[in-house]
């Protein structure tokens, strides 16, 4: 029964995606009742799914947990217009130079996101990047694009770029020179083209048709008097510092879930409620869990279900054996086949699950004295990291962009547009890698 239950998990996993596509169609009830249908065939053949235990199991609680108390900071500020106070001090410096902005933006969030979760970046920058661009009137989606992509890519260049980097880093012991010798000159090439490109092809179709307001907010100008300051307004110094110290422990502290809702208690008890609100209580968390959109975590929740399903049906397994065999190709072309895999994998799975499952495959393929080990591990780092531009349900980070899109009813920023733009990327990236691979393996064989 095991290639019956295969196909049709996978079948179900499959129609999963299709719904993505469809931007007027309610995601989480399709995800759900595919989800149901999936572990009730699966129950049926494997008596271990029968418990409520191993569906617990399944879901990685520590990202729900990091999601919800992100969130909840995200509330916080917002209410105490945070976002928006920041968003005017940059209008005022770029209110007629957004070609300069998106730059400025794309780098800060890149370097950033090399270091942080890129999903603790885009849940900090996103509403910011909103609030500045309707302000000097210019549509926010190449700018959202934009970070999509950079994000994803900052994830390969250095050992806590992201979650997997970590889990690769700690089973091989590789450290940042590493980082630095192996995999910055393939980043620094990367990240050049992309940002040119993203400027050529993206932004500029933007700004093509607004470029008339903006030649008139540039003589009008934009009014020095904050437009989002009032009587009731709290000052932006006290959350912008615990900002940074929440950003430097969750670079110093692998636990990101355990800063990120320690935090969120402290930013609430920092920004306490003004009675005269009406509020009723001056530290009140479960007003903010209420605004916290959940759609995004009913939805992890269903791709690790998916994910533990095909992992007990032999799915991944016969993944595993199939990378294996490959094991007596040329080293040259086994990269490519790590590279290609996984990025394609990550691009329809969380790429945390991908690392893990592919660690153990990585372990026997150093092992062959044929191989050189680290022309594989650059396969398998930029695989893992890359693969979240070609599908948005691969990239955390990603998926949050489309939701907060989605709340601030941006125009044009859609399911689709993601998956046209950084598809098209994740094939550049993936390309150039193939690329860097085969000049570090004909040029640098050791």
């Amino acid at each position: 029964m095991e290639p019956f239950l295969q196909i049709f998990v996978g079948l179900c996993f499959i129609g999963l995606i299709i719904v993505l596509f469809f931007e007027k169609v309610d995601y989480i009830l399709y995800s759900v009742s595919l989800i149901i249908i999936a572990s009730i065939v699966t129950a049926i053949f494997i008596p271990e799914t029968r418990d409520l235990t191993f569906f617990m199991n399944a879901v990685k609680w520590e990202v729900i947990f990091f999601f919800i108390a992100i969130f909840t900071i995200v509330e916080i500020l917002k209410e105490n217009k945070f976002f928006d106070e920041i968003g005017f001090r940059i209008i005022k410096h770029y209110k007629t130079k957004p070609r300069k902005l998106f730059y400025i933006i794309c780098i800060v969030t890149t370097l950033l996101a090399s270091v942080i979760a890129g999903i603790s970046i885009v849940a900090i920058f996103i509403p910011i990047i909103i609030v500045i661009c309707r302000e000097i009137k210019i549509n926010p989606t190449p700018f959202l694009l934009g970070i999509s992509v950079c994000v994803n890519l900052a994830a390969t260049l250095t050992p806590v770029g992201s979650a997997q980097n970590i889990l690769i880093a700690n089973e091989f012991t590789l450290d940042f020179n590493w980082f630095l010798v192996h995999i910055v000159p393939y980043f620094l090439l990367t990240f050049v083209i992309t940002i040119f490109t993203l400027d050529r092809f993206v932004l500029a179709k933007f700004l093509k048709n607004q470029r008339k307001e903006l030649e008139e907010e540039k003589y009008k100008g934009i009014s020095e008097e904050n437009p989002f300051k009032d009587k009731k307004s709290r000052p932006i110094l006290k959350n912008l510092i615990l900002l940074i110290i929440f950003i430097a422990f969750l670079i110093l502290i692998p636990e990101s879930y355990l800063v990120s809702l320690v935090f969120s208690i402290i930013f609430l008890i920092f920004n306490p409620n003004n009675k005269s609100e009406g509020s009723g209580h001056k530290y009140s968390l479960i007003r903010y869990l209420q605004k916290v959109d959940y759609k995004l975590i009913y939805f992890f929740i269903c791709l690790f279900i998916f994910i533990a399903l095909m992992e007990i049906n032999g799915t991944l397994l016969l993944l595993e054996k199939l990378i294996e065999n490959l094991a007596f190709q040329n080293e040259l072309l086994l990269s490519i086949i790590i590279l290609i895999t996984t990025s394609l994998f990550s691009g329809f799975l969380d790429n945390t699950p991908v690392t893990i499952i592919f660690i153990p495959i990585l372990e026997i393929l150093i092992a062959n004295p044929n191989f050189y080990a680290f022309p594989l591990f650059v396969a398998f780092i930029l695989g893992v990291n890359l693969g979240g531009n070609f599908l948005p349900q691969g990239s955390p980070a990603d998926l949050m962009i489309l939701e907060l899109g989605r709340v601030n009813k941006v125009k044009g920023l859609t399911y689709k547009k993601m998956v046209k733009t950084g598809g098209s990327y994740a094939f550049i990236h993936v390309l150039l890698g193939i690329g860097y691979l085969t000049l570090i393996i004909l040029f640098f064989p050791n």
